[in-house]
Formats: structure tokens, C-alpha cells, sequence
């Protein structure tokens, strides 16, 4: 099968080494793609926003699955748009989308269905919003209503911190028209987790949990990035729990789905809260979460590419998903200075001494000429390399991951110390 991929960072970079296992694959694109997907991907040079550049090259190709990485272009409506011209897509159409595209969407998704989430109100205007600074205590939780990177939430401690993010948001729009709207919510104190699950129209099937780390610094310091780094399975998970998140949250929200006519048909992220009164939903996202699926895919011994046929064909059912018993640690080496502002084209060494079991996915590289007609592999993102490592236990997993990382160098390059450093890690 001719498979191509849309994106191109650390998602697509795993997604694409786990489909190269398949026997079913005979040819794998990428578009665009980044400089370790060319290695597992013929690079296509369309972006992944250029729906009919997509959608062209799909039918030109004879392409028999395009597989939607981002979560732009999913929002836009490239499911839609391939399927007009007949071409089979892994991925929710638009209307799905707005699961992810929309804060509010979604926080009214979960109230009509009851399923469990924190107090919420939207706000369109900024002085309305200033007056009712504290709703519902301190801290305070901001997002904005649409797609802003991962980076549209913030968790301001107190009354001057959120006058300062209030400002960002709708005064000097640092999110631009994602803020336009902005969602308020109750805090939740608890342990954050990640459940992925594979969806169609008649079937949800969770994957192994994980844990991410969204703020920059260690002890979870400083504003929230894409994801600094994650482990899995979480280790806040018992089968108590699994069965608590099954029947409160993954049951009603698929038959929220066929009650609100949702024919959601992809990967469905589950954000959660694992409060003292039980999990409690954060954040839908469409897709692969990212560092999510760089520890997540590792883990998987099932062949994906039948899985994702299997989905959208509404066959999920009668799939034999089976998972490894290995732990897996992710590191993000990320660019100095993000995700505020950072240089790009700093030359990375150390990965031809990265131990052959490691994993290296790429996140934000390009390749590049040098002066003395040296090919060098650079810096292209905020985000750059994601180092995995797979262990009998936990803590082999996360050693062998902070090992690999340190061979790895490139001008002010930053990473968290702190990835899955629990206390009580079996």
C-alpha cells in the first residue's frame, strides 16, 4: 500500500517508523516532512496547511491512505477535502475537529453528556473578563478557545499574573484570533495523564496511558510549551482507574458522539486530571498527541497500518490490538529560548554515538549545506529532537533516555532534567 504522511515533527517522524514495520506498506511520503522522516519517507515539499496540494498529490500518486498528523490541517478540513476527491484518509473531518479547535466546543460536549470536567465560562470581551478575574479562585486556568500550538493555556497564580495573561490574550493577541474567545476554568489539583485511543464509528479502544510534560523547567516550572518530554504506561494507572475512565469518560463520550452525529473516525486524546474525587477531562485533542506517540508506538506490537485500515473502515472491533510490558521514556531537546523567541540553524552532533536501541525522533531538523560542502543536520524548531528509550522498568527506560540525550549537543540546546523522576516508579 502507498501510504502518505502529513506533517512533519516528532509525531510523524514515530508514526512513520512504526508504519515502515508493516508488510502491507510499499510506499511511504511525507509531506513535508523533516530530516529523519527522509530517512524512513520520500519528503514531499507541500505544507501540511495546503489541503489541495495534498489532495493532488494523493490522486496523482494513487495514494491508498494519507495518514493526518497536525491538528491545522484536520481543523481545516483536509479529511473532507480528500474524501471529495476519493481518497481514503486516517483522521476526523472537519466537524469532528472542532473537538480540538474549539475549547468551548468541547466543554459543552462534556456538560450535555455528563461527563466529568472542570467549571467553566467563556469570555468574548476583555473588560468582561477583568471583572471576573478570580471566578473561581486562584489559580486561575485561561485558554484560548482555538488552536494556539499547545501553548494557548495559562495558569496564573494570581489576580496580577492573570490581569498580565488577560492582556497577552486579547490586548496584545499573542495568540492572534485563537484568543478571540477565551475559556475560564476551575482548577483541578491532581496528577495530569494522557489516554490515546483509536476510534471509529461504532468502536473506542484506549491505548497505554502516558504522562507529558508541558511547562519548560523542571518541577514544572515556567510557561507551557508542546510537551518537554513523557513517559509510559502512567504511573498513576490501576485497573481501578482504567475501569473509572471507561466507564465515566470513554462510554458516554462515544455515545456522545452518535447522539451529536459525530462520525469521528481517527485518534481521539484524552487529557485528564486524576483528582481525589476521580479522572476528570482537560482537553480533547484530534490526533497523535505529540511526545505522546514517540513513547506510546514504541510500545505497540501490533501492525499500525492495519489498525488504521481497520478504522476507517469501521472495523476497529475485530482488531487484536496487543501491547509490549516495556516502559518507554521521551526527552525533548528543545531550542534556548522556547517556546518564546529562539535561533534556528545551529548544527546537532552526537547522534552517530547515540546507543543503537535508542530511539532519536526528529522534531525540528533540516538538512543543510555548509560552506565547505559539508551536509550538516540543523536546527529547524522550537522542539527539535525527541529521545526515547524502552527498559524492563521504568527507571532503565528513563536512564537510558537522559544518557543517549547527553550525547547528543547543539548550541544552547535545553532539556528537562526532571521526565518521569516519580518516587514511587515500579
Amino acid at each position: 500500500m502507498k501510504v502518505l504522511i502529513v506533517g512533519g515533527g516528532g509525531r510523524e517522524h514515530a508514526i512513520a517508523w512504526k508504519l515502515r514495520q508493516s508488510p502491507k506498506l510499499t510506499e511511504l511520503y511525507c509531506a513535508p516532512g523533516n530530516a529523519g522522516i527522509a530517512a524512513l519517507a520520500e519528503r514531499v515539499p507541500i505544507q501540511a496547511e495546503d489541503m489541495d496540494g495534498i489532495a493532488d498529490f494523493a490522486v496523482a500518486k494513487g495514494i491508498d491512505l494519507v495518514v493526518v498528523g497536525p491538528e491545522v490541517p484536520l481543523a481545516m478540513g483536509i479529511v473532507d477535502v480528500l474524501k471529495a476527491r476519493g481518497v481514503r484518509a486516517f483522521g476526523p473531518d472537519r466537524s469532528c475537529a472542532r473537538l480540538e479547535a474549539s475549547k468551548s466546543f468541547t466543554k459543552a460536549f462534556l456538560e450535555r453528556h455528563n461527563i466529568p470536567t472542570a467549571k467553566y465560562k467563556e469570555f468574548y470581551d476583555k473588560d468582561e473578563l477583568l471583572a471576573h478575574i478570580g471566578q473561581f479562585g486562584f489559580p486561575m486556568v485561561l485558554k484560548a478557545d482555538g488552536l494556539a500550538a499547545g501553548k494557548g493555556v495559562v495558569i496564573a497564580e494570581n489576580a496580577e499574573s492573570a490581569r498580565e495573561a488577560i492582556e497577552d490574550m486579547m490586548g496584545r493577541r499573542v495568540f492572534g484570533d485563537a484568543a478571540d474567545k477565551v475559556v475560564v476554568e476551575e482548577f483541578l489539583s491532581g496528577v495530569e495523564a494522557s489516554m490515546l485511543c483509536f476510534v471509529d464509528g461504532s468502536t473506542i479502544v484506549p491505548m497505554e496511558s502516558a504522562q507529558d510534560y508541558k511547562r519548560v523547567f523542571d518541577g514544572d516550572r515556567g510557561p507551557n510549551t508542546g510537551g518537554m518530554g513523557t513517559y509510559s504506561p502512567s504511573l498513576v494507572f490501576t485497573e481501578e482507574l482504567e475501569d473509572q475512565i471507561r466507564e465515566r469518560i470513554l462510554a458516554p463520550t462515544h455515545e456522545g458522539f452518535r447522539m451529536d452525529g459525530l462520525e469521528f473516525r481517527g485518534v481521539l486524546f484524552i487529557g485528564l486530571m486524576i483528582t481525589e474525587s476521580g479522572p476528570k477531562v482537560i482537553e480533547f485533542n484530534n490526533r497523535f498527541g505529540d511526545p505522546e506517540t514517540q513513547v506510546v508506538l514504541p510500545r505497540l506490537k501490533s501492525d499500525l497500518l492495519k489498525i488504521m485500515l481497520a478504522v476507517t473502515e469501521d472495523r476497529l472491533a475485530g482488531q487484536e490490538i496487543l501491547w509490549s510490558d516495556e516502559r518507554a521514556v521521551c526527552v525533548v531537546m528543545a531550542s534556548g529560548g522556547y517556546p518564546g523567541i529562539y535561533e534556528k540553524g545551529r548544527e546537532i552532533t552526537g547522534l552517530d554515538e547515540v546507543e543503537g536501541d535508542a530511539l532519536v525522533f526528529h522534531a525540528g531538523t533540516e538538512a543543510a549545506d555548509g560552506s565547505d560542502g559539508r551536509t550538516r543536520l540543523v536546527t529547524a524548531g522550537g522542539r527539535v529532537l525527541g529521545v526515547a528509550a524502552l527498559g524492563a522498568s521504568h527507571e532503565e527506560a528513563r536512564e537510558k533516555a537522559y544518557r543517549n540525550a547527553e550525547r547528543i549537543s547543539f548550541k544552547d540546546a535545553h532539556y528537562r532534567k526532571d521526565i518521569g523522576a516519580v518516587a514511587d516508579a515500579p
